[in-house]
């Protein structure tokens, strides 16, 4: 049986004028809360090109999964978007009623959450969760939808690692491991052109934690996949993107090519989170842990967002919104930038 998951037009990496896959501009999103709306995420700008890879890194409350729930309009009740346009492949999801949404989701946009488990109903096998998806954007009905659907998904279960006799299991009888693979299977049932990995990895050991990676990465080099990598862990970004965007409560801060951000950070938080996270290679370092908390969002500070936090932070951070720096195929938004060899 050959693999057929690559688009026809997939290939080589295109060049940069392509048009993009994901084109976020100007993302506000907003939640309700007792003491008032909470402003997640704030004007966002982010594009993804055909090939792309980019890992969206941050605290817990930074508004990462906020991003991801908004691209796929899988906001929860009370969450909304405020301003901003979410353009997947030139169509502004955001003007979308729930109906094209839905023919939107698996077919353009997929999803892969943290936790497996919760993805899968427990009553049914692997098998059944395929041909579901699979007859939910297909034409064919009966036993052809159902021959299709299983042929596509053990042509899938091979590519992320696992035999296609899996198809017959229920999800309690497989690993966490297993189960995060066959849904990064399910997700790729039509072949879709941006697949959103949000947390994916964070439940599993370190050890099904690599495996998991290793056979992502070899995905998008086969496939040529666009993704949006969203995660709290610097080394699951840094072992799958090529750019890196780091969020903190609801603002981009830095941007640019995972190598050099991380190496040669420029803005404090980056820098910041660096520090927090063990390295695998060079000299030992201590550990340390970024001082403080998140800002509250019902009220957010005029200036700087991490000026409370910041060691750098003078008065004119307080005062009004940092200025944004381009440069080198970089941004950052800080008005006291680093020399780039904080994190080193």
């Amino acid at each position: 049986m050959t693999r057929d998951l690559a688009a026809p037009e997939a290939g080589g990496r295109p060049p940069a004028a392509a048009e993009p896959v994901l084109e976020i501009r100007g993302l506000r999103v907003s939640y309700d809360a007792p003491t008032g709306r909470v402003q997640a995420v704030a004007g966002l700008d982010l594009v993804l090109r055909p090939g792309d890879s980019v890992g969206l890194v941050g605290e817990s409350g930074s508004g990462k999964s906020t991003v991801a729930l908004a691209v796929m309009g899988l906001l929860p009740a009370g969450g909304r978007v405020d301003a901003g346009q979410v353009r997947l492949l030139g169509r502004d999801l955001t003007t979308l009623p729930e109906h094209e949404l839905r023919a939107v989701r698996w077919r353009q946009a997929a999803m892969v959450f943290q936790k497996a488990m919760s993805a899968f109903s427990p009553v049914h096998r692997l098998a059944d969760h395929f041909v579901d998806v699979w007859r939910a954007h297909r034409p064919e009905r009966g036993r052809r939808a159902r021959s299709l659907a299983l042929e596509r998904a053990r042509v899938l279960l091979e590519a992320v690692g696992l035999r296609p006799d899996a198809l017959w299991a229920y999800p309690h009888t497989l690993s966490g491991g297993m189960l995060q693979r066959a849904l990064i299977a399910l997700a790729l049932v039509h072949q879709p052109r941006l697949l959103i990995l949000d947390e994916a990895t964070t439940a599993l050991d370190v050890v099904t934690q690599a495996q998991v990676l290793s056979e992502v990465a070899r995905l998008q080099r086969e496939f040529d996949l666009t993704t949006l990598v969203i995660s709290h862990d610097i080394g699951v970004v840094a072992a799958l993107c090529r750019r890196v965007a780091v969020l903190y409560a609801g603002h981009l801060v830095e941007e640019g090519p995972v190598q050099q951000v991380l190496e040669a950070p420029r803005h404090p938080y980056t820098a910041a989170l660096v520090r927090a996270f063990p390295r695998l290679r060079g000299p030992r370092r201590r550990l340390e842990s970024i001082p403080g908390t998140l800002p509250d969002l019902t009220r957010p500070p005029q200036g700087c967002v991490f000026a409370d936090r910041c060691p750098r932070a003078a008065g004119a951070c307080r005062e009004g919104p940092p200025p944004v720096e381009h440069s080198g195929g970089r941004m950052v938004r800080c008005r006291f930038p680093l020399g780039g060899d904080a994190g080193a």
